[in-house]
């Protein structure tokens, strides 16, 4: 109530540097003010947390209770080591569903979209999500058997492996094709969201890094049909992609930012 009526008088939220930076922290969200700027080129557009986002946290969190090691307390020293063994498995597959999330939750505080066409792409999102949990538990649990100790099935055949790798390359496709739809979206929607140039080339940055991860999982997923070690390996190529595009992508950003505040420094003098 009080800071409404600190901020009333438009002759002096208008008038002065300190009366810009007020009218700016009207403007913007909380988490924006104060100097808590979340991005450093870019603002988020999303206020108070949405029925939509905790709709989906919860999801996340429901995926992340699925890799637990176990569902019930070990009794015994045996079945504490035996589950103990699960612990490098699930420590990964916690680490993708996070890196997941975090892609999402930062699209979401970016843009603050709830078009009926980003919700579609949300429900989907957590719909393979869901379906996903099992296979990537599974997966790296035989891959790490070699060094937990946990005993691998031992009727693997080439066929089952293929199988294996293609839900596995699937799943990983196809979730970083919806989060790259989603930041399509955004992109065809900066005019609407106000996105300076800085912010909108951040968009396509995000568009292109989520495109490269679903391409190489659909690449995975071409290679499981022929040889399906080859398609586990074949993830590798994230390693470098992502550096070159991150670098090269991250120089340009800076640029243009720099561009950006060099073109506005001369209004802001006398």
């Amino acid at each position: 109530m009080s800071g409404k009526g600190q901020h009333r008088p438009r002759e002096r939220v208008e008038t002065g540097s300190s009366g810009r930076s007020l009218a700016a922290a009207e403007r913007f969200p909380a988490e924006h003010r104060n100097g808590l700027l979340p991005e450093k080129y870019f603002r988020w557009r999303s206020g108070e947390i949405t029925r939509l986002e905790a709709f989906c946290d919860v999801v996340f969190g429901f995926a992340v209770t699925l890799l637990v090691v176990s569902t019930e307390v070990p009794h015994t020293y045996a079945e504490l080591l035996a589950d103990m063994r699960g612990f490098l498995p699930f420590a990964i597959c916690f680490w993708q569903l996070v890196m997941i999330w975090r892609t999402h939750y930062r699209f979401s505080r970016r843009y603050g979209l709830e078009d009926p066409y980003t919700v579609f792409l949300n429900v989907v999102l957590l719909f393979v999500v869901l379906f996903y949990v099992y296979p990537l538990k599974f997966v790296f649990t035989l891959l790490l058997a070699p060094l937990t100790g946990v005993k691998a099935p031992g009727d693997m055949g080439w066929h089952q492996a293929s199988v294996l790798m293609r839900i596995y390359g699937a799943g990983f496709a196809a979730v970083f094709s919806l989060v790259t739809l989603m930041y399509a979206h955004a992109y065809k929607l900066r005019g609407e969201l106000d996105l300076n140039p800085v912010e909108a080339m951040e968009t396509l940055v995000e568009m292109r890094e989520n495109a490269i991860l679903a391409m190489v999982g659909t690449g995975s997923f071409a290679i499981a049909f022929h040889n399906p070690e080859w398609a586990g390996w074949f993830y590798m190529v994230l390693l470098p992609a992502m550096w070159i595009h991150g670098a090269v992508s991250g120089k340009r950003t800076r640029e243009m930012a720099q561009a950006a505040s060099g073109s506005r420094s001369p209004a802001s003098g006398p």
